[in-house]
């Protein structure tokens, strides 16, 4: 099948406007610090497990006291939770959404024991993370098998007895809702960069042996970052009236030297456009959703300032954040979710995602082995949202 690289997506119909058979909607993320004590014990929970002195955590803390110790992460969830409760409305469709969170307050557990609490027994989540790896995918449904777990066990239910059954919403970085959105925020980059800069796509840089297991189920993270890029960089060019050059690089590199992980540097590619003539440069962070952490330090503040360093001419494209076609494209997935759970109960055909690009649309249930950490090596914690949970 040729790419399909305008916004239209492959099947145009939109989904049924019904949301059963769920009760809630779990908007799940990372979590951030809120202020200056926090910082620390939220790394320590980021790296639980990692054996990383405090030592090391404090250097990367900088980084959050250089914003006063508050993460902007938690400000723009509460945006997104208000702006899909706002969609949700305005279709007529009676679904509360809920926030939980990996690393800290609210965390999954708490938004899981709210929505029960509130009547509900079928959730399906919405991560925060539009691209399939470990720690986009895999690393969220663990944390949610382990909240429920530990959820079952605080309402005293039998060992094995979940509280609550949880769907996932599919990974999203090639529906059209989240393409289209960050068309948009390219195009306005542009015209406020007010030159023919080169396009620099930006996303999290995660460990080759990382990359190489996210095959499981489909393209690598990689690839699925290069569909999005090339399909937006072809939409934005269409609006623009030209050809836009344009290359991916990652950010927020950590672990030991000694590790190989996914390369150019957003700093060091910089560099080597500068090197080779290039005057002007819009970096569009399409590995994100929000301006948090990783957008406003990694990139407001070190590569911009490796920009101005350089002579190059740089504006930074805004993330995706609640623009008005990714929201809609949400409740679209949440529908289409809610669609493909209503087939598997009935026997009846479920609808065909809606995807551009040249991929095809990732399954809502996980394959087993999909998004290890290795290839081939289990962490040895289940994960919700699964074929086999414990593959």
């Amino acid at each position: 099948m040729a790419p399909n690289t305008s916004l239209s997506p492959r099947t145009p119909a939109a989904p049924t406007a019904d949301v059963a058979p769920y009760d809630a909607l779990l908007l799940f993320s990372f979590g951030g610090p809120n202020g200056p004590e926090d910082v620390l014990p939220f790394l320590r929970n980021v790296t639980a497990g990692k054996g990383i002195p405090d030592e090391r955590l404090a250097e990367v803390a900088e980084h959050y006291h250089h914003f006063g110790g508050a993460s902007p992460i938690n400000a723009q969830n509460l945006a997104l939770q208000r702006a899909l409760t706002a969609e949700l409305e305005r279709r007529g469709l009676d679904l509360p959404v809920v926030w939980g969170n990996r690393n800290w307050e609210p965390y999954t557990r708490d938004a899981l024991a709210a929505a029960h609490a509130d009547g509900a027994r079928r959730v399906v989540a919405l991560v925060t993370s539009a691209y399939a790896s470990y720690s986009g995918c895999r690393q969220y449904r663990e944390n949610l098998w382990t909240a429920l777990e530990d959820l079952g066990a605080e309402l005293g239910l039998p060992d094995g007895e979940q509280p609550l059954a949880v769907d996932k919403v599919r990974t999203y970085f090639n529906h059209p809702g989240f393409v289209e959105a960050n068309v948009d925020a390219v195009t306005e980059a542009y015209e406020k960069l007010g030159a023919d800069g080169r396009l620099v796509f930006v996303t999290h840089s995660i460990p080759d042996t990382m990359e190489a297991a996210s095959a499981v189920g489909g393209a690598t993270y990689s690839e699925q970052h290069l569909d999005v890029a090339a399909t937006v960089a072809a939409a934005v060019g269409e609006r623009l009236g030209r050809t836009v050059e344009w290359d991916l690089a990652y950010c927020s590199r950590s672990g030991p030297p000694s590790q190989p992980w996914l390369e150019p540097d957003v700093n060091d590619h910089l560099r080597t456009l500068a090197a080779q003539g290039t005057t002007a440069v819009v970096i569009a962070p399409i590995g994100f959703i929000s301006d948090h952490m990783e957008v406003a330090f990694d990139l407001d503040t070190e590569a911009l300032a490796t920009a101005a360093e350089l002579g190059l001419a740089a504006f930074r494209a805004d993330t995706v954040g609640t623009r008005e076609p990714f929201v809609r494209g949400l409740v679209d997935l949440v529908l289409e979710r809610a669609a493909h759970a209503r087939a598997a109960g009935s026997g009846e055909p479920a609808p065909t995602p809606a995807v551009v690009g040249g991929l095809p649309a990732r399954a809502d249930v996980c394959a087993p082995g999909c998004c290890r950490q290795r290839d081939g090596v289990d962490s040895g914690l289940p994960a919700a949202c699964s074929a086999d949970p414990r593959s």
